[in-house]
């Protein structure tokens, strides 16, 4: 395991600075540059090589639905992006970078798919299939049918971890999330780790609609959401949150030591993603892992396929893993 001197070192930076890169400090005063080398090094000394046949001179594009600074703030989109990145080094593809607001420089005849990470809405589909009908979408479903998907099953992993809460006592079970909308669409998605949580309860009549908490996907909205949950609740807070994200739950766990509420003495905390700062954290947090890394592989693989003559649509699930840290009893 990767410790906070190698990622230093990597990164050309101080172990204290990576320390408090990766916990989100706020007091910190570092470039955007910076932060980017501390959490692509952290990125890369979790990653395993694999090598594979060569392609050279294929050259594909990768879209990212979050601006650059957006995705300084969500590890989960550049884990993704960096596992792409790998994928192409190793089969020696070609690959460029565009941005949400950038689509419009992506040259179609110089590109022979694209790879699209994130939540895209409709207009945006329609106009990545403009550029090149070969298009791998990664953690969005827009259409079965017609296109090739990477995704995590949530529904699934919010069972795991509500599973684990009720096998070790937790009854008063709390909800920390967030929504996302995609570009050009009036209205966030529904959630499916939200939605899984309330219908879980729900069978099992545990449900409390006063213990839910939603809002955007940022440490900063972990932050106040978990405060929220602390001044509105008092001593109802639940024994246990679901936190739908690793870098929500850095902010709510920011909130709860602020508030002197031990974790896990008084309240368990479970994230989701196992991002590489997931334990780094204090204390180090349970999390559902998803292989990020596997999901950027899997995508250049599938449209690798595409290349070769594969005509059918196919949706390709990647599964999770549940890890106990100390955030949780």
């Amino acid at each position: 395991m990767a410790t906070i001197k190698d990622i230093a070192k990597q990164a050309g930076v101080s172990p204290a600075t990576v320390s408090r890169v990766l916990n989100y400090d706020a007091s910190l005063s570092v470039s955007d540059e910076t932060k980017r080398r501390v959490f692509e090094s952290a990125e890369a000394l979790n990653y395993k090589k694999k090598i594979n046949r060569q392609f050279t001179g294929k050259k594909m594009a990768v879209v990212h639905w979050y601006t650059e600074q957006e995705e300084l703030n969500d590890l989960y989109y550049l884990s993704i992006r960096l596992g792409i990145e790998r994928r192409c080094k190793e089969l020696d593809m070609n690959m460029e970078i565009f941005f949400y607001d950038n689509i419009d420089d992506i040259i179609p005849n110089e590109v022979e798919g694209i790879i699209a990470v994130g939540k895209f809405g409709t207009k945006q589909v329609e106009a990545l299939v403009n550029i090149n009908p070969r298009v791998v979408f990664v953690d969005h479903k827009p259409d079965v049918e017609a296109f090739d998907s990477v995704v995590i099953d949530f529904n699934h992993a919010t069972k795991k971890i509500l599973d684990h809460f009720l096998d070790t006592g937790h009854q008063n079970i709390g909800f920390i999330g967030g929504k996302e909308q995609p570009r050009g669409e009036r209205t966030p998605k529904i959630d499916p780790r939200e939605h899984t949580f309330v219908t879980y309860l729900q069978e099992k009549g545990l449900y409390n609609e006063a213990n839910v908490f939603s809002r955007g996907f940022s440490v900063k909205n972990g932050y106040h959401l978990m405060k929220q949950a602390i001044e509105e609740l008092g001593d109802a807070l639940p024994t246990a949150f679901l936190v739908s994200s690793d870098v929500m739950a850095v902010g709510s766990l920011r909130a709860l030591h602020e508030a002197n509420i031990n974790i896990p003495g008084r309240v368990s905390i479970i994230g989701i993603n196992d991002i590489s700062i997931s334990k780094h954290m204090y204390p180090p947090l349970s999390t559902i892992r998803v292989h990020t890394e596997l999901m950027g592989e899997t995508a250049v693989n599938m449209l690798i396929e595409r290349l070769e003559g594969r005509t059918i649509a196919k949706t390709t699930y990647i599964a999770t893993e549940l890890i106990i840290r100390d955030s949780t009893k």
